[in-house]
C-alpha cells in the first residue's frame, strides 16, 4: 500500500506537535510495510500513484478542497482540530481581544485568505465567498475517514460542522525508546518543566508570571515561533531570577530535564494532547496541564489542572503536583495505550476498512 500525507508547507519550517505526529506515524507506517511519503499541500501531487490520500488539519480545508476537486483516491482526514481556545479574550493586547467575539471558522478564513494572498497557499475561488464553515462541510462530505485524536475532538467537530463521516480514533503518543526513565536517579523537588514551542497558544507567559521569583527552578524548552517574537520577548521581560529560557535543545538534553523535573507544566489555552506531557509522564514527572481541549480524554484524573488565565491557579496546580508522589500507573497506561507504534496499527486498520 502506497499512502500520501498531505500536510502544511510549513511543517518543518516551524515545527510543531504535528511534525512529531506526521513524522512518527510516517515511520512506523513504514515498519508495518507501506510506502509513505509526505508531500506539502502547494505541491502537484500526482493522484494516481498513490491507494489513500491522508490530509492533515481539518481546518486548512481550502487546501484539502484544491487537491481533491479531481481525485477518486480514497481521501482520509486526519483531523488535529485545534482551536485558539480564549487567548484573544484575555490577551493583553487590546487589538487582539477584538478578534475574541469572532468565531473560530472566521479566523480561520483570515488566515487561510492571508496565506493564499502572499502566495503560500491555494485556495478554490469560491472558496472566497462561501467561507470557512461551508469549506470544512464540503471536507467532510468529501472525506471517506476521519482520524481524530481522541472522541472529544470528533465530538467538537461533530457540534461545530455537518460530520456524516466515518471515522477511527486514533492516539497521539511517544516512542518509549527514546524517553527511558532511569528509577534510580532522583528527582530535583524544586525543578518545574515546561517543553513546548514558545508561542501565545501555549502560554508560557501566565506560567512565567506564575512561578517567577518563587522557590522553584523553572525551565521552559523550545523554540520561539518566528511570527510571535514579540511574545517571546514578553516571556524573556517577565523572567525572574529563578527562570531559565532555553531554544530547542537536542534530544538526550532534552531526556535529561525530563528525568530530573518533578513537574512538567502545560498550560496551555487549548491542546489536543499536548505530546510533551505523554513524553513527561513517562519520564515520571507529574502534570500540570490545561482542561481546554481533548486532555482529560488522555489523563483523565491523573494530572493537576489549572486555569491557563490565572496566575494563582497555575502555582497552585504546581504546589500539589510538587508534593504528589510520582504516578507510575499514569506512565504505565502510556506505555501501553499511548504510543506511535499503537497510533500507526490504529492508522492502518483504518486505511484496509476502506479498501
Amino acid at each position: 500500500m502506497k499512502v500520501a500525507f498531505i500536510v502544511r508547507p510549513n511543517l518543518y519550517d516551524i515545527a510543531g506537535g504535528d511534525t512529531v505526529q506526521i513524522d512518527q506515524t510516517a515511520n512506523w507506517l513504514r515498519k508495518l510495510g507501506l510506502e509513505v511519503d509526505i508531500l506539502f499541500s502547494n505541491a502537484v501531487i500526482f493522484h494516481d500513484q498513490y491507494d489513500v490520500l491522508n490530509f492533515f488539519h481539518i481546518t486548512r480545508s481550502a487546501a484539502i478542497l484544491l487537491q481533491t476537486k479531481s481525485t477518486d483516491k480514497p481521501v482520509v482526514v486526519s483531523t488535529i482540530h485545534c482551536p485558539y481556545g480564549d487567548y484573544d479574550k484575555y490577551g493583553a493586547l487590546s487589538v487582539r481581544r477584538l478578534f475574541a467575539a469572532m468565531s473560530e471558522d472566521a479566523k480561520d478564513y483570515l488566515r487561510t485568505t492571508s496565506r493564499w494572498l502572499r502566495g503560500r497557499e491555494g485556495i478554490p475561488l469560491n472558496y472566497i465567498w462561501t467561507g470557512q464553515k461551508h469549506s470544512i462541510n464540503q471536507v467532510l462530505k468529501k472525506a471517506d475517514m476521519l482520524l481524530p485524536n481522541s472522541l472529544s475532538e470528533l465530538n467538537r467537530i461533530k457540534e461545530r460542522y455537518d460530520c456524516p463521516t466515518p471515522y477511527a480514533i486514533v492516539t497521539n503518543g511517544i516512542n518509549p525508546d527514546k524517553f527511558v526513565y532511569n528509577p534510580n536517579e532522583p528527582k530535583d523537588e524544586k525543578l518545574v518543566i515546561s517543553v513546548g514551542r514558545i508561542e501565545k497558544r501555549k502560554n508560557q507567559l501566565n506560567v512565567i508570571r506564575a512561578l517567577s521569583n518563587t522557590d522553584y527552578k523553572l525551565v521552559l524548552i523550545g523554540a520561539s515561533t518566528p511570527s510571535q517574537q514579540s511574545y517571546y520577548q514578553q516571556c524573556l521581560d517577565a523572567a525572574g531570577p529563578n527562570v531559565k529560557i532555553l531554544n530547542r535543545i537536542p534530544h538526550d538534553e532534552m531526556v535529561k530535564y525530563y528525568q530530573m523535573a518533578k513537574v512538567h507544566v502545560l498550560a496551555s489555552w487549548f491542546e489536543t494532547t499536548g505530546l510533551s506531557s505523554l513524553e513527561a509522564a513517562i519520564m515520571r514527572c507529574n502534570l500540570v496541564i490545561t482542561d481546554k481541549g481533548d486532555t482529560r480524554d488522555y489523563f483523565g484524573d491523573d494530572a493537576f489542572y489549572c486555569e491557563p488565565e490565572d496566575i494563582e491557579s497555575i502555582c497552585s496546580a504546581v504546589d500539589l503536583a510538587i508534593k504528589a508522589p510520582i504516578n507510575e500507573s499514569l506512565a504505565e497506561k502510556i506505555l501501553t495505550e499511548h504510543t506511535w507504534q499503537k497510533a500507526a496499527e490504529q492508522t492502518l486498520a483504518a486505511y484496509q476498512s476502506l479498501l
